[in-house]
């Protein structure tokens, strides 16, 4: 038997109190009274699309939710949901094209809602060296490939600081989003035996925590970070975000240098 969809009021309901938002204070916000707030979570009013849209907005409801609740309530969803090899996105990916060559020799790839590699300019393959191959086929997964016992996390030098860091964000997006996917991925991490190597040790003093992985080339260490596009209207654009990992020291910034291979032109 199918699910029965939970009520639009009952969804508006709960975003507001995921958001730990009064129906006061979110009524003041999207300027509409108190009490017809009251009459739509409770069914007992049905908004309008430019009320939905003010709601959705204050209460930073994901566009893909967005277009749901728009749906849910009789309306045509507004945001555009475009693959990313869609002509549309020509513009955008001549720049994330660019951006990515540009951290060349050092890694730089983009990754979808569910931490997908969908673009990357293949940099260092020795820090993938020694992962079981299934998890460096596409589509890669990057928490999976990071923190799977049989992936790079025997190598991670600080992978205690850096599965925290993970379990972290999923559970943030968790959030501000209510996914399955990321649920099972969620659930999936958290199932991993433990496989810290011997001088797992949380790092103190920086300003950052770097990745510290051991390869081939030696230990390398990165710092890592994330690059998103401000006020996106398509939903594959918002879910999309550029990760980049900068050496953290002088002798990974060499040994990277030293082993990368020319590039053409």
């Amino acid at each position: 038997m199918l699910d029965k969809p939970t009520p639009l009021g009952e969804t508006l309901k709960r975003w507001r109190e995921q958001r730990a938002l009064s129906q006061l204070e979110l009524s003041l916000r999207a300027e509409v009274s108190t009490r017809h707030l009251s009459f739509v979570e409770t069914g007992r009013a049905a908004p309008g699309r430019d009320l939905l849209l003010r709601l959705a907005d204050e209460l930073a409801i994901p566009l893909r939710e967005r277009n749901t609740i728009l749906v849910a309530a009789g309306f045509a969803p507004v945001f555009a949901h475009r693959r990313f090899s869609d002509p549309e996105f020509d513009a955008v990916r001549t720049i994330i094209d660019r951006t990515l060559a540009n951290a060349w020799p050092f890694p730089a790839y983009v990754i979808d809602r569910h931490w997908n590699v969908v673009a990357s300019n293949a940099a260092i393959p020795e820090l993938f060296e020694g992962a079981r191959a299934d998890l460096a086929e596409r589509p890669v997964n990057v928490v999976r490939l990071m923190l799977h016992p049989e992936g790079m996390a025997p190598r991670i030098r600080n992978l205690a600081v850096w599965r925290a860091h993970y379990l972290h964000a999923l559970h943030r997006q968790l959030q501000f989003s209510t996914d399955p996917v990321l649920e099972r991925l969620l659930a999936e991490v958290l199932a991993y035996p433990d496989a810290s190597p011997a001088d797992d040790t949380p790092q103190g003093g920086g300003l950052a925590v770097p990745l510290e992985v051991e390869t081939r080339l030696g230990r390398l260490s990165f710092l890592s970070a994330t690059t998103v596009f401000g006020e996106p209207l398509d939903v594959t654009l918002e879910e999309i975000a550029v990760e980049q990992l900068y050496p953290a020291d002088d002798a990974t910034d060499r040994a990277v240098r030293a082993a990368a291979p020319p590039r053409a032109g």
